[in-house]
């Protein structure tokens, strides 16, 4: 969470910038004044540097008392919001007439207005009152400002809790149409072969527990062998008519992908386009140039396709979108070929 501003550490460094500004001419007639003479003998300046620091003492207290009220003012939860200002003013103000009464006292007793206590006070609450001008003006800035970056900052963690839960629903909703499919396909092979069922319970042990990870992101190497791990699911259902084709470079094993990505790309392939004898469907991996990774086969719809495209491409961009403000590309070249361009993020 982003500290506030209004802090002791804050209001020293302003009271000490104030009352610096405040006395810089005298500080510079000091060095640079004239010196008073008496006779033939250097007697003094007549800008006493005791007097000067004396000055910058009492206006950084002052300053540094106003800063510390007003901003623990500024924080107070039980002020009525829209009488705020107007109490924060009518407090500030008075405090400032007490304190610097009190402090233009203490300043008497070492400075020369010691003969004319009337003008000193006077001249004190002037001087007084206008740093407390500033003090206000100056704390209302930092309040508002600091005030609108928490409110940013806020925007932004709602905004990413929103993507995260987005996220998330994506992303279940994925996990329980690939154990409906995986489910329907192994009580297929039950009915027509035993021992590839068999073979398939164990291969799909794997898959699960690579999709109970529960993780946002994963390498292109933990995807792809995954993915590799389910096509062999896949052809133990279908056999040589279901081939897959990888040309993959290594170089971009370390990139990050989207979970059950490039898994949703060839069950979408096998759902749609005939896989038989007549017709054997290849599915082909490679990556490209443009640092993304692309899943393609031939196009052999089937004459009842199946519906559910919207919950695997559709919810694939979405999920890419929400992590990454990224797109997927989809081709369709010459109803010959689809392809599907997925882009591999470097992190």
């Amino acid at each position: 969470m982003q500290k506030s501003p209004l802090n002791y550490k804050t209001a020293f460094f302003l009271a000490l910038g104030i009352s610096l500004l405040m006395n810089m001419l005298f500080l510079i007639m000091f060095f640079y004044g004239r010196a008073t003479l008496r006779g033939n003998e250097h007697v003094q300046h007549i800008f006493r540097i005791d007097i000067t620091i004396l000055r910058i003492f009492f206006n950084f207290l002052v300053a540094f008392l106003l800063y510390t009220l007003n901003f623990y003012l500024l924080k107070h939860k039980r002020l009525a919001r829209k009488g705020k200002k107007v109490y924060i003013l009518l407090i500030v103000l008075l405090c400032t007439a007490l304190i610097s009464s009190v402090c233009t006292i203490i300043q008497m007793q070492f400075d020369d207005f010691s003969s004319y206590p009337d003008r000193a006070i006077v001249g004190g609450l002037l001087r007084d009152y206008f740093i407390a001008v500033v003090v206000i003006l100056s704390s209302q800035v930092i309040y508002l400002s600091n005030k609108q970056q928490k409110t940013v900052l806020e925007n932004e963690m709602l905004q990413a809790e929103y993507m995260k839960t987005r996220f998330m629903a994506l992303k279940n909703q994925v996990d329980p149409h690939f154990l409906f499919n995986s489910l329907n396909t192994l009580s297929s092979l039950i009915k027509t072969d035993a021992d590839k069922a068999q073979e398939y319970v164990q291969q799909l042990a794997y898959v699960f527990r690579y999709t109970l990870q529960n993780k946002e992101i994963n390498t292109l190497e933990e995807e792809l062998k995954f993915t590799l791990a389910y096509c062999h699911l896949m052809q133990i259902r279908y056999g040589d008519n279901l081939q897959v084709i990888q040309k993959v470079d290594a170089a971009y094993f370390t990139r990050s992908i989207v979970p059950l990505s490039l898994q949703t790309l060839v069950e979408n392939a096998i759902k749609h386009n005939v896989v038989s004898n007549k017709q054997p469907l290849s599915i082909t991996f490679s990556t490209s140039e443009n640092e993304t990774i692309i899943v393609s086969n031939p196009v052999q719809p089937k004459k009842d396709a199946e519906s559910g495209e919207s919950i695997g491409l559709s919810n694939l961009a979405e999920r890419y979108r929400l992590l990454w403000n990224r797109e997927i590309v989809v081709r369709n070249n010459a109803g010959n070929v689809f392809e599907v361009e997925i882009p591999l993020i470097e992190l």
